[in-house]
């Protein structure tokens, strides 16, 4: 009888040949992943992959947690693609998950409220940079003033900057590719980085931007370590997503239209800007309430 570990990576192996981003594999194993344990927690038969039953009683579980709806939507998401697959492999008898059937509803009003930094969070973020390597500037100015998702930003290449149009172009989700423009001080900060800094690094002819000590392309984790220590020196939290939402939400404040606000956050349509940044964050809900 095949583990659920050894089933577990022959499903991981498959959503790399169908060419799914790196992300989105993580994102998938992690909530199989997850169900897994759930499973063996209730002590559910080994050979036993998946029933809906078992699926039904995990999301009340989740439910009963208080994990907020986009979450339990996102793994209803990843159980239905490993259902597929399972389907396909004929480890299980039945397609036992419906998108439309089981995702939670999100009643129009309520969509996801976001966590931004303040003006003056985003200004002391920036003062901080100033004392850390050109590499962490970099990927600082990065995050503050192009919104790319971690995932983009360490696998930008050399050769998608052009230097003299100030344009980065980025692999986006599904290997969509879209150009942002950059502003002076992020190209500088490059300049800066490229030529000194990683030009002596041992990985000086890798294609990749950004490289680490120990690798020819710098790992996410770094980046999300990068921001969790500056956090704890600025004194309030800060990770990878929140710099992204920061992004879209202070073009939306200073008055760009939320069409290109989509068009450079790289969002599949427009309803994804909208879910996400229609109802900002929860300071401005109360700040308007405030003002009555």
């Amino acid at each position: 009888m095949e583990s659920k570990w050894n089933t577990l990576e022959r499903f991981k192996r498959w959503l790399v040949e169908e060419g799914k981003a790196e992300a989105t594999i993580a994102s998938y194993v992690n909530d199989v992943n997850q169900f897994n344990r759930y499973l063996a927690a209730k002590n559910v038969d080994a050979g036993v992959f998946l029933t809906r039953f078992y699926f039904t009683t995990y999301l009340k579980e989740l439910a009963v947690a208080k994990m907020a709806n986009s979450t339990i939507n996102k793994k209803v998401n990843s159980l239905k693609v490993y259902n597929d697959w399972l389907f396909q492999e004929k480890i299980v008898e039945n397609v036992f998950i419906s998108i439309k059937k089981d995702r939670v509803k999100i009643a129009a009003g309520s969509e996801a409220e976001v966590s931004v930094l303040t003006d003056d969070q985003v200004e002391n973020f920036l003062f901080h940079l100033e004392k850390e390597s050109q590499r962490n500037k970099l990927i600082g100015y990065l995050l503050t003033f192009t919104g790319l998702r971690v995932s983009e930003i360490v696998h930008i290449q050399r050769t998608d900057v052009d230097q003299l149009t100030g344009q980065l172009t980025v692999r986006g989700k599904g290997g969509k590719l879209r150009v942002i423009p950059l502003r002076k001080d992020v190209l500088e900060a490059m300049q800066h980085y490229l030529q000194d800094e990683r030009a002596s690094s041992k990985f000086s002819n890798s294609p990749s931007l950004l490289v680490s000590q120990r690798a020819e392309k710098l790992h996410r984790d770094a980046v999300r370590r990068l921001l969790e220590s500056t956090g704890k020196n600025l004194g309030f939290h800060i990770h990878p997503h929140m710099m992204r939402h920061t992004f879209c939400t202070r073009l939306l404040r200073n008055g760009v239209d939320i069409t290109t606000v989509s068009k450079l956050a790289g969002h599949s349509n427009l309803n994804m800007t909208v879910k996400y940044y229609i109802n900002i964050s929860k300071d401005e809900k109360q700040s308007a309430v405030d003002r009555l």
